[in-house]
């Protein structure tokens, strides 16, 4: 039995301004009409189980919507209060499923990889099946054809024995001196972080070398709280955990390690350069999506989300303008990103977290205009859902719907409002927007008041658990 664990809790900071930490890149279509997320589960074996996702309990409704998208099922969600890393997060599935599905094959995948290859996937997966189940803890190497500094490296011992090598060190994001010299290399590749082993031989092996996080780890799983697909850890428990990855916690030190190379199309997007590569290009090699006019332009990455943006006499760019935030790089420096993001954080800039469109398990809000004492939003709700009951301590609103009909609550009264029909919420009174149909609901929202935070939300009754 081979059990899929999906990966989904990385922030994708290397693909900012586009990807976000409340919307990180593997919920983002960046490759084709389905995102990384998406394509992670549609292309596993058919053999395989329904998958287990990990991922971070601000993205939770995310998974849920995109999977039902796609119409496929799952395993359950764990949701982690806070990101340690790959290894106890693989801990986590692997107590989980252990004795429920009879000590599984656990197939670790992140959700945000690109796979090219699908069948020569399936058929390195079926080939590495019988070295797990003889207690091997397989990591898939990719064959590099480059000399990556966003990558990490798995060194191996020179002889092969049959399918697989073992595993001699990692090496962490080198220099290019360094990756130069690994390219040229018959016993060196990139580390894809796609692992392969049984849940009791993962479980042994965390014992033995990281203890700590194994304990963390079972008393955050003692106490969790199911909530529909949702598994909820104990919070308190779970900040304890060391964070490590399965590298460091495990595969650096078990003598039980090996490599399974691949050749499968693999990238994991980690940058712009990254997925300039495995993407359409012009006759100029450049990527360009969206309203975009360029002149004398090659080498490059142009990307805009709704306004005209153009480009003259410019080579090896990246260019990406989002609603909120413009991103002008040269492409041998976009593994830089991450720093403006820290700058964000630091700076306490909301554009380091959320896009000017923001999603809701309901549906979406778009933050058209704002100023002093005002905001005005564009907001969809999905068919048949609706926004919490609850109230403001600082502001007014004032709602007009554009398209759909409006179910509302305010106070005492509840009433419907079609196409061009609009009402005012008073400040301090109990309010509900809801859609009883099987179309989108639009409307525009005028907030004015003293403050305009998304805190200044008080829910009285909520369909998803938000405080």
């Amino acid at each position: 039995m081979i059990f899929p664990i999906i990966l989904s809790g990385g922030s994708g900071t290397r693909l900012w301004p586009l990807s976000r930490s409340e919307h990180p890149k593997q919920f983002i279509k960046l490759i084709n009409d389905e995102t990384l997320f998406q394509n992670t589960i549609k292309r596993l074996p058919l053999e395989a189980e329904n998958p287990l996702i990990i991922c971070n309990e601000n993205h939770r409704f995310i998974v849920a919507e995109q999977l039902r998208q796609i119409d496929k099922k799952n395993n359950g969600i764990i949701l982690e209060p806070v990101g340690k890393n790959t290894a106890p997060a693989v801990a986590l599935a692997a107590l989980r499923l252990k004795d429920d599905f009879n000590d599984p094959i656990l197939l670790v995948l992140s959700a945000d990889h690109v796979i090219q290859n699908i069948e020569a996937f399936h058929n390195s997966i079926s080939r590495s099946v019988s070295l797990a189940k003889n207690g091997k803890l397989v990591t898939f190497g990719i064959t590099p054809t480059s000399a990556e500094t966003g990558y990490g490296y798995i060194e191996t011992q020179n002889t092969k024995k049959s399918q697989y090598y073992d595993i001699k060190s990692f090496i962490e994001k080198p220099k290019k001196t360094l990756a130069d010299k690994y390219v040229k290399s018959d016993n060196y590749f990139w580390n894809s972080g796609m692992f392969m082993f049984k849940a009791s031989t993962f479980l042994k092996e965390i014992n033995e070398y990281a203890p700590e996080i194994l304990i963390a780890c079972k008393k955050s799983l003692q106490f969790d709280n199911k909530d529909a697909d949702f598994i909820r850890l104990n919070e308190l428990e779970f900040t304890k955990c060391p964070s490590k990855s399965i590298d460091y916690a495990v595969m650096e030190h078990t003598k039980d390690g090996v490599v399974v190379p691949i050749n499968v199309g693999w990238s994991d997007i980690g940058s712009w350069s990254m997925l300039h590569n495995v993407k359409n290009k012009d006759t100029n090699n450049n990527v360009i999506e969206g309203n975009v006019i360029l002149k004398n332009v090659d080498n490059s990455f142009i990307y805009s989300s709704s306004r005209l943006t153009s480009v003259i006499g410019l080579s090896n760019i990246i260019v990406i303008d989002t609603q909120d935030a413009l991103l002008v790089v040269d492409r041998n420096s976009d593994q830089k990103i991450k720093s403006i993001v820290e700058k964000l954080k630091n700076d306490n800039r909301k554009e380091s977290d959320i896009h000017r469109k923001v999603f809701r398990p309901w549906g979406y809000y778009d933050s058209i205009d704002s100023g002093e004492g005002f905001q005005v939003k564009r907001i969809l709700v999905n068919p048949m859902s609706k926004l919490s009951l609850q109230k403001h301590k600082f502001r007014s609103e004032h709602w007009v719907v554009i398209s759909g009909t409006a179910m509302i609550t305010c106070g005492t009264e509840v009433f419907e409002l079609n196409e061009n029909q609009s009402t005012y919420i008073p400040q301090g009174v109990i309010h509900r927007l809801e859609n009883h149909n099987s179309t989108p609901l639009e409307i525009i929202e005028i907030q004015s008041g003293s403050y305009l935070g998304e805190d200044d939300i008080i829910r009285v009754q909520d369909d998803y658990q938000r405080n």
